[in-house]
């Protein structure tokens, strides 16, 4: 138990030197929610659709083909790499058409795997930990998916999100977290990002000049020592209260 604690006073050390925290992004898939389980739900979903609605693809749409025709849309559609769920259009689209089925039906299908998507199990930590921060600073989403606040059932936590698909760049692009400073009004310097992924949520953020946090639930990784690390939202809560 005396590492845990020792790496929040060191971390709520490095926070205290880099200035004050006025609001907080946070990541959404696999931050507040497992996205796992959301993946199956989507992948069950669109089975279900297509074998009801467009039988003639039903053999197109396994996981691992559906997957790498989405692989394939965003190399070869810069323009629309950032916007998952056009991305994801347009992947219905082409293994419609390429089954013989018509590819108008995508939009059928795209909106009956977004309903799919919004159905999430909150980690246990969540909801309690969001009642003390959101009652600290304003909380902003900042994600590369499409999740919906009010679905996915977080909204009144939140003053509002910026997403990829709005920004048109997706993390780790300092222009999203910029994009987010600015919603909120606030340099860089003041705001806190939180996420799981070292890559997209800490030095993506790091190099926009925000202050970062890591929430690992375990994950493998050593994050930048001007970051923090947590191991879920309770414990940046504590972490905040030590610096308040």
């Amino acid at each position: 138990m005396s590492e845990p604690g020792h790496r929040i006073v060191e971390c709520c050390a490095s926070m205290r030197h880099q200035g004050p925290i006025r609001a907080i992004t946070l990541d959404l898939d696999d931050t507040l929610w497992p996205f796992a389980p959301v993946a199956q739900r989507i992948q069950a979903a669109l089975e279900g659709w297509v074998a009801e609605h467009a039988p003639g693809a039903s053999s197109s749409f396994d996981v691992t083909t559906a997957r790498e025709v989405l692989v394939t849309v965003r190399r070869e559609r810069p323009d629309i790499a950032h916007d998952l769920g056009a991305c994801r259009r347009e992947a219905l689209c082409r293994t419609l058409s390429a089954a013989g089925e018509n590819p108008v039906l995508a939009d059928d299908a795209f909106a009956v795997i977004y309903e799919a998507r919004q159905q999430v199990d909150h980690y246990e930590d969540v909801r309690p930990a969001l009642d003390r921060l959101s009652a600290r600073v304003p909380l902003l989403a900042l994600t590369n998916g499409n999740a919906d606040l009010q679905r996915t059932g977080v909204a009144r936590w939140f003053v509002g999100c910026v997403s990829a698909g709005d920004a048109g760049v997706e993390k780790p692009d300092t222009r999203i977290f910029m994009a987010a400073c600015e919603r909120l009004s606030l340099p860089p310097g003041d705001v806190l990002h939180v996420g799981d992924d070292l890559a997209l949520d800490v030095e993506g953020a790091l190099r926009a000049g925000m202050q970062a946090a890591w929430v690992h639930r375990d994950l493998d990784g050593t994050a930048p020592p001007e970051a923090l690390r947590v191991r879920d939202l309770l414990a940046l809560a504590d972490a905040l209260d030590g610096v308040a």
